[in-house]
């Protein structure tokens, strides 16, 4: 009985130190990487975040910006580093999901490099064309596409990235057969639209959403199972291709290895910041639906689901690794 008694308390002793350091978290910056470039539809939702986070915990919350190389150079770079409750990845769809579907080999493993964290939200996509286009329904871009065969064109970022791949299913499903544009960048493609030097556009929301309601592109559908918050005058593509659904998300995780504890005292905050009104609003006029309804464990379930859901969409697709 006495030495179980000794046990206990060595135990006990032994769990002070991890304790001390999740009560007393975060005690120094803490720090937030992102793949994509500043002004960005996701680095402008993290800042948002993270000014309101970094009042609450008294620490400052740094949003440190590594774009570039299909977000393989910042995933890799937050994959390393330390697992000490003070760095997070801030990641999107592309980096945890659909990279391993594009490429033969990464230097960092999405599913074992990362724990998950806290769901942020969800990033619709959209198909529009110009304002001045004579194209004024999904329908009438369809028809048009089927009447000429590879005439119609259909900007988006590259066939190895999202919107990219929301084209070539699009086309599949729809049986366009539209001439996939590649643009290196959201901007450059939209302008081109504008312009009348594309037909039509695959882009996300938070990236087009002023442009649509300066009235200077037209939105002919979204990609959201559901008719989009704010949009409710957009159809889905679902509704004329029934199951599409090919929306993005951004999520917070953090190095394999960050404590649990620290990861729940950020789920926690991190949900409870979406579910103020004024928050969930300010992200919607950027662009992405606020979802704070998730736990660490549903995160890390939700990750899994989109990986066998992606795999099976690329198959469609005819996607394979490069």
């Amino acid at each position: 009985m006495q030495r179980r008694r000794i046990t206990h308390l060595m135990a006990g002793l032994l769990a002070l130190p991890t304790l001390a350091r999740a009560q007393a978290w975060p005690d120094k910056p803490v720090k937030w990487l992102l793949s994509q470039p500043p002004g960005s539809g996701p680095d402008t939702v993290a800042r948002l975040l993270a000014d309101r986070l970094a009042k609450a915990w008294g620490q400052a919350v740094v949003v440190e910006n590594k774009p570039g190389g299909q977000n393989i150079i910042g995933a890799q770079a937050a994959a390393r580093a330390p697992a000490d409750g003070h760095n997070f990845y801030f990641a999107t769809t592309a980096a945890l999901v659909t990279n391993p579907l594009l490429f033969k080999s990464l230097p960092y493993d999405p599913a074992k490099d990362f724990a998950p964290v806290a769901f942020v939200a969800r990033s619709p996509f959209a198909l529009m064309v110009s304002a001045s286009s004579p194209i004024r329904s999904l329908d009438e871009l369809i028809a048009r596409a089927r009447a000429e065969p590879g005439k119609l064109s259909v900007g988006n970022e590259g066939p190895r990235t999202f919107s990219g791949m929301i084209s070539r299913l699009f086309n599949a499903r729809a049986r366009a057969g539209a001439n996939l544009v590649a643009y290196a960048s959201v901007g450059v493609g939209t302008q081109d639209l504008i312009g009348g030097h594309v037909d039509a556009m695959v882009a996300d929301l938070a990236s087009t959403a002023a442009l649509a309601r300066q009235g200077r592109l037209r939105l002919l559908a979204t990609t959201a199972p559901q008719r989009v918050a704010g949009w409710e005058t957009v159809p889905t593509l679902a509704e004329t291709l029934p199951g599409f659904d090919m929306v993005g998300w951004f999520a917070l995780v953090a190095p394999a290895g960050t404590p649990a504890a620290v990861a729940e005292h950020v789920n926690r905050d991190v949900s409870a910041l979406l579910a103020d009104k004024e928050v969930a609003e300010r992200i919607a006029s950027i662009g992405p639906l606020a979802d704070g309804s998730m736990g660490v464990e549903a995160v890390g379930a939700f990750l899994r689901s989109e990986r066998t859901r992606w795999t099976a969409i690329a198959q469609e697709i005819g996607l394979l690794p490069e």
